[in-house]
C-alpha cells in the first residue's frame, strides 16, 4: 500500500495584499495543492517517487514561469497540465527503456517494478489496459473529481471528446469489471 505523505502543515497565508490578484502565490500554491497532485500523478504513473518527483518538476515550472501568466487564478490548471505532460513524458521513457531490455532479453517487470497502490488492484488493473488517453480522462474524472470542462483544458481536447472517452472507457471497464460498483 502506498502511504501518501501528508499535506505540508505551515499555515496558508498570504504574502501580498489580498486584494491584490496580480501576483500568484507559489507558496500558497504548492500547501494546498501538493498532494492532490501527487494523487493524480500515482494515478497516471502507478508509483509514489515517479509522481513526486514528476509533481516536483511541475512546481519548479510554475515558480519560475508564474509571473508569464496572463490569468493568475490559471495557476492552478498550468499546474494540472505540467503535471500531466510529465507523467505522460515518465510513461514513454518506461516504454522505451522497456523496449531496450526486452530486445536484450532482460525481464522488464523486474527492471521496473511498479508500487502497490492503496486503490482495488482489480479496477488499475483493469485501467491499465485501456488507451492512454482514456486513462487520463477517467482518473482525472473519477478520482481528480474535475469537469468535463476542466478535463479539456487540461489534455487539451475538446469537451465532447471528453465526454466520449468517457464513456468508451466506462463502457470498457464495465465489460472486464462486470457491473459491480
Amino acid at each position: 500500500m502506498i502511504r501518501y505523505p501528508t499535506r505540508p502543515s505551515l499555515p496558508l497565508t498570504a504574502e501580498t495584499d489580498p486584494d491584490d490578484t496580480s501576483e500568484v502565490d507559489v507558496d500558497g500554491i504548492y500547501r494546498s495543492q501538493w498532494h492532490t497532485m501527487v494523487r493524480l500523478a500515482v494515478l497516471l504513473v502507478h508509483d509514489l517517487p515517479s509522481a513526486e518527483d514528476a509533481v516536483q518538476d511541475a512546481f519548479v515550472a510554475l515558480h519560475r514561469n508564474h509571473t508569464r501568466l496572463d490569468d493568475p487564478g490559471a495557476a492552478i490548471g498550468y499546474l494540472r497540465i505540467a503535471v500531466i505532460n510529465r507523467c505522460r513524458s515518465l510513461i514513454r521513457r518506461r516504454a522505451v527503456a522497456r523496449r531496450h531490455i526486452a530486445a536484450i532479453g532482460m525481464n522488464a517487470d523486474a527492471a521496473a517494478p511498479e508500487a502497490d497502490t492503496a486503490i482495488d488492484e482489480q479496477m488499475m488493473a483493469a485501467i491499465r489496459t485501456l488507451p492512454r488517453r482514456t486513462q487520463e480522462v477517467i482518473v482525472l474524472r473519477y478520482w481528480a473529481d474535475l469537469s468535463e470542462t476542466q478535463i479539456a483544458d487540461a489534455l487539451g481536447v475538446s469537451t465532447g471528446t471528453v465526454k466520449s472517452t468517457a464513456s468508451r472507457g466506462l463502457a470498457r471497464l464495465r465489460e472486464m469489471l462486470g457491473d459491480a460498483p
